[in-house]
């Protein structure tokens, strides 16, 4: 091998390192999400932590506007969860897993968000076993009916 050869073996394995260094830095950034939750409500806390167990960055704000927050966002009363949360210009209403909250963020559907009504049984963050097939509806600000995103 030429010392040419040697010096151009180094470079290239210098800028692979540095570019396989800089996806895993980009990879292992947080996702930012800001939850609305009832200031008594602690299974919101626990799905809060399940997140950041996820790679979320979770900003908890306490309020006893949550109705109207979710009404606002899109979410129809009759298919509130028991918190509400912006993520990537999205709104997530509800106990979702995270693997269809990545759906969504991955996808980037035409769609103000996606809820997952109620607070189901087994849900992340809250308690119990999971009995039933939960249904994650998308919602949209112009009033169209909510349509099914994921079931799971």
């Amino acid at each position: 091998m030429t010392r040419r050869d040697l010096i151009i073996l180094l470079a290239t394995a210098a800028s692979t390192s540095a570019l396989f260094t800089a996806n895993l830095a980009h990879a292992a950034q947080p996702i930012r999400a800001t939850l609305y939750k009832n200031p008594q409500c602690t299974c919101c806390e626990g799905y809060a932590q399940y997140l950041e167990k996820n790679g979320f960055q979770v900003e908890v704000k306490p309020t006893n506007d949550l109705a109207e927050i979710s009404r606002g966002a899109g979410v129809p009363e009759d298919l509130e969860g028991c918190h509400t949360m912006f993520v990537g210009g999205y709104v997530v209403d509800g106990h979702v897993p995270v693997e269809i909250i990545r759906k969504l963020l991955t996808e980037k559907p035409a769609i103000a968000g996606i809820t997952l009504p109620g607070m189901p049984s087994g849900s992340p963050g809250m308690t119990g076993t999971k009995t039933e097939i939960w249904t994650i509806y998308a919602v949209t600000k112009d009033g169209k009916p909510p349509q099914v995103f994921a079931t799971i």
